[in-house]
């Protein structure tokens, strides 16, 4: 995002900044006083590193993301450089720590997904090395979609059950994973999502492990997370086998890469 406001963002924070002013002083001081207790981190929170990296799912991030900051917990967006990071929804996400200043000690280490960016990792030496040793220590190592893939390439899922996004789950045996299917599964402290919207699940299963059940149901709440999708078609068994067949076809090159990635890693964990 630009550092310069344009023409039109600052018409309409000036708009804003009207309708404040003519709010009575203790109504503009409710919304001001939520806002820093919402933004704020309490002492002793919970310390979630979350790896940004080039070519992420944005939605794969922000999901989790934004039930960590309803629970208000201390979160890092973490990567080699505080360089914004491209993703797939055409939004940059800038990192703002990176690995030498991320918490040796973090309460949750957490990998997001998307192919192109997750296979890159798993070919990425300093990546690895961070990864592995955040998770080493974590009180929980997580993922959602090809995130997982990550996790086992850095060795931390060697005899974990675990799932993945649906098109590349298979390969997590390769890295000594064993794949179960499921939108989260829980082995532990191995805690991994399916694909992409299942962040949102993931995030509500992780808060109610962390803080407890009636914590996770506020957050439910807020996010009024009730989905009703239009289509039975979320999964391979849903869509039937022609449309996966035709999405499996399209996907091949990524998925390809992945394997490959995912053989490599299998080599250098001794599989």
């Amino acid at each position: 995002m630009s550092a310069n406001l344009d023409r039109r963002s600052m018409l309409a924070l000036a708009s804003l900044a009207a309708a404040g002013a003519a709010l009575p002083a203790g109504a503009q001081q409710v919304p001001a006083d939520h806002m820093r207790h919402m933004t704020s981190v309490p002492e002793g929170a919970p310390k979630v590193g979350l790896l940004t990296f080039p070519n992420m799912v944005a939605l794969d991030l922000i999901g989790p993301l934004t039930v960590f900051r309803i629970l208000r917990c201390e979160t890092h967006l973490v990567w080699k450089d505080l360089t914004p990071c491209p993703t797939d929804a055409g939004i940059a996400v800038a990192p703002d720590m990176t690995f030498d200043d991320c918490p040796a000690d973090l309460d949750v280490l957490f990998v997001p997904g998307g192919t192109i960016g997750t296979t890159a990792c798993m070919t990425d030496p300093e990546v690895l090395d961070f990864v592995a040793d955040r998770g080493t220590r974590a009180r929980w190592v997580t993922s959602v979609c090809t995130g997982s893939l990550v996790l086992a390439a850095a060795g931390l899922l060697r005899g974990y059950d675990a799932t993945s996004y649906w098109a590349v789950a298979d390969l997590l045996p390769l890295m000594g994973a064993r794949h179960v299917p499921g939108r989260v599964v829980r082995d532990r402290n191995r805690l991994t999502g399916g694909g992409v919207t299942a962040g949102i699940d993931f995030g509500l299963t992780l808060a109610a492990e962390m803080m407890g059940e009636e914590a996770a149901r506020r957050v439910q709440l807020v996010l009024e997370y009730a989905p009703e999708p239009p289509f039975r078609n979320g999964t391979p068994e849903e869509a039937g086998p022609e449309r996966t067949a035709a999405m499996k076809a399209a996907r091949a090159g990524m998925d390809d890469a992945a394997r490959r990635a995912a053989m490599a890693a299998g080599r250098r964990l001794g599989l």
